[in-house]
């Protein structure tokens, strides 16, 4: 997995960072792309990258402030001339996402050539689970309706234990997949194999945590607890922490302490006011990091790997 980030700017773009939208990519393990927040001209962010309109399946929305939406109605009309073989997609967001996305296709007589669904979020807890995720909500300290997303990778099965696949005279081959697919597999010879008998550990599944605009709040570290990434808000530096709380957003030093206290492997921060120029990047950096060291700087087009 990895994460695009294809929007890092707050309330209007700048000349080095548009708008809120980060990239879930899954391409190699469930073919499928996650987009967390649109906000505008988040389609033509994609052109410059590898990443496929068709292949967005699911569409999470934070809140319904312009810069995380104004993209959204763009996106789902290009889709409809990319995507050949009507791949459904669903859309996740506060109350009065359905009446936005309805209303503007309405209104421009927009035509989708796949079902949408809409799914609007009214209370905490998991949104929904599927063979590989479980993914779950909260909602956040902000000026309308706002939410943090919580994507819980299930644990995947060991690797196949070779050696004791060949003491058992299994020689390479597609038979391995099968083994590794099957809790008991019968080979030609009559004998049986118990896939736990050939398995090591089990993987760990990965947790991404990815919040909305919150003000800094102590109530959201149970939800981003222990999480692989932490993706926060950082809209202003420590010296306007006054202002961050009275717009209720968070500055980069207290994205930092709310990572560490909630033992986070790693934090990335997005959703910087466009005050801040290329120049004011390392201060911005610098300061979290004295207090979480594991700290990034999300820029328009950065990808990660998870």
């Amino acid at each position: 997995m990895e994460l695009v980030f294809l929007g890092t700017g707050a309330g209007l773009p700048s000349k080095t960072r548009n708008v809120s939208a980060v990239a879930l990519n899954m391409t190699q393990e469930i073919n499928e792309v996650w987009l967390f927040d649109c906000g505008e001209a988040t389609q033509h962010q994609i052109l410059h990258t590898n990443l496929k309109p068709r292949k967005i399946t699911k569409i999470f929305i934070t809140h319904l402030h312009g810069d995380h939406i104004y993209g959204l109605p763009g996106l789902l009309n290009s889709r409809a001339f990319q995507s050949g073989e009507n791949q459904p997609l669903s859309i996740y967001g506060p109350v009065g996402i359905k009446e936005f996305v309805e209303s503007t296709l309405r209104i421009s007589q927009t035509n989708l050539t796949y079902p949408i669904t809409i799914k609007e979020i009214t209370e905490d807890g998991q949104l929904f689970e599927t063979k590989e995720m479980v993914v779950e909500t909260k909602k956040l300290q902000h000026g309308i309706a706002s939410y943090g997303y919580r994507i819980n990778e299930k644990d995947k099965p060991g690797e196949l234990l070779v050696e004791k696949l060949k003491e058992f005279g299994i020689s390479p081959g597609p038979i391995y997949q099968q083994i590794k697919e099957n809790e008991i597999t019968k080979l030609d010879n009559g004998s049986i194999i118990y896939r736990d008998d050939v398995l090591g550990p089990p993987k760990k599944g990965k947790i991404i945590s990815i919040l909305g605009d919150t003000r800094y709040s102590l109530e959201n570290i149970p939800f981003i607890k222990f999480s692989d990434i932490l993706i926060h808000e950082s809209t202003f530096t420590q010296e306007k922490e006054l202002l961050a709380f009275e717009y209720k957003h968070s500055t980069n030093v207290q994205a930092a302490k709310l990572a560490k206290k909630a033992n986070v492997n790693r934090l990335y921060l997005t959703h910087i006011s466009s005050r801040y120029q290329e120049e004011d990047a390392d201060s911005i950096i610098e300061a979290a990091r004295e207090i979480f060291p594991s700290t990034w700087l999300a820029n328009d087009f950065s990808v990660y790997e998870i």
